[in-house]
């Protein structure tokens, strides 16, 4: 036991990289930990730190797992981070739950813990939380594709793809917001699969890329090849998903919904191979938490939620060029003009 720690926090220090202002080297440091660093979101959430570390003096060091499920590393840098007098931590965690105990350790420590992305469970775990609201993320394309269906929808066969086993805070608002938005009974909203609407098909997990997601949608048609609706975690997973359905011929029979709003995954939805997606903003959610912890380093003070709301709401926008009655949206054109990655 005591070697595979020692092991993971040396794998952890590997992926850490500073970046500050000469300037700033005895001031206030940042840590940021994701889940990966070869995802878009979170490559770009990585640069709007940098970015704002940059303008405000202070000292990032990030850290990143080596794939989306591995808490481990994270539970490492965690680690690093107090023993090198971080000020603050921002983490977008791969297991919400099972990440606590190392959280709860840091603000002991006095460290500002800002989840980014990825609400931890329970939610106050950490001091903040700076995310899309990702259950209304879900309901926006949930409520897209049951309007582009029309009375179809009653007779939908869906595929569900999600994240990871765990099942992660962002996979289940995601998921059972998808469900509402369609008109699906979710049972307990706070975990996926207990639902028995018949239209459900199944679900399979993607590790958010576009690998996994071409292998749930493969094993998800061998359990039913007349499935219409794809709801993934993710770009990178519909992009797989996509691939997959075209390989049997059946890209133009099924219809695909995503969330994150990348510049790919934006000109996917341009190109047909998206139905829709609820554009998130990464760069947002970084650069008001590099300010965060540079606030409180100068003066004590926390972050503040969005009034009406029990984390800080960065936005979420549904885009789509296939405008659907009573769904607000913008087109991919003003999608790309927002757009990241």
């Amino acid at each position: 036991m005591k070697k595979s720690i020692i092991s993971a926090a040396l794998g952890a220090l590997a992926l850490g990289v500073a970046f500050s202002s000469p300037a700033a080297a005895a001031d206030t440091t940042a840590c940021l930990i994701t889940k990966t660093d070869t995802n878009p979101f979170f490559v770009k959430m990585k640069e709007g730190a940098e970015a704002k570390a940059k303008e405000l003096g202070v000292t990032l060091k990030a850290y990143a797992g080596k794939v989306d499920g591995d808490s481990e590393s994270q539970v490492a840098a965690i680690e690093t981070c107090i023993a090198d007098g971080a000020k603050g931590i921002l983490i977008a965690a791969s297991d919400t739950k099972g990440i606590v105990p190392s959280v709860q350790k840091a603000r002991e420590a006095g460290l500002l813990v800002i989840a980014l992305d990825t609400p931890l469970e329970p939610l106050d775990s950490a001091d903040m939380t700076f995310a899309t609201d990702n259950l209304l993320a879900g309901e926006l394309i949930g409520k897209w594709a049951a309007a582009t269906l029309g009375d179809a929808a009653k007779d939908a066969k869906i595929a569900f793809l999600n994240l990871t086993p765990s099942q992660p805070s962002v996979d289940v608002l995601r998921n059972q917001g998808f469900m509402k938005g369609f008109g699906i009974d979710v049972k307990d909203i706070s975990k996926i699969g207990d639902e028995d609407d018949a239209r459900i098909v199944g679900h399979d997990v993607t590790n958010g890329n576009e690998e996994g997601g071409r292998t749930a949608m493969e094993n998800l048609l061998q359990k039913d090849p007349s499935i219409n609706v794809v709801h993934t975690i993710n770009e990178p997973a519909a992009a797989g998903a996509y691939e997959a359905l075209k390989a049997v011929g059946k890209e133009g029979d099924v219809l695909i919904v995503s969330v994150d709003g990348g510049c790919p995954g934006v000109q996917n939805v341009a190109d047909g191979v998206i139905g829709a997606t609820s554009q998130q903003y990464p760069l947002m959610m970084a650069a008001l938490g590099v300010e965060a912890i540079k606030k409180f380093a100068d003066t004590g003070e926390k972050p503040k939620a969005t009034e009406g709301k029990d984390f800080f709401d960065t936005g979420v926008t549904l885009v789509t060029d296939k405008p659907a009655a009573g769904v607000d949206s913008i087109d991919t054109k003003a999608g790309k003009d927002k757009c990241w990655g």
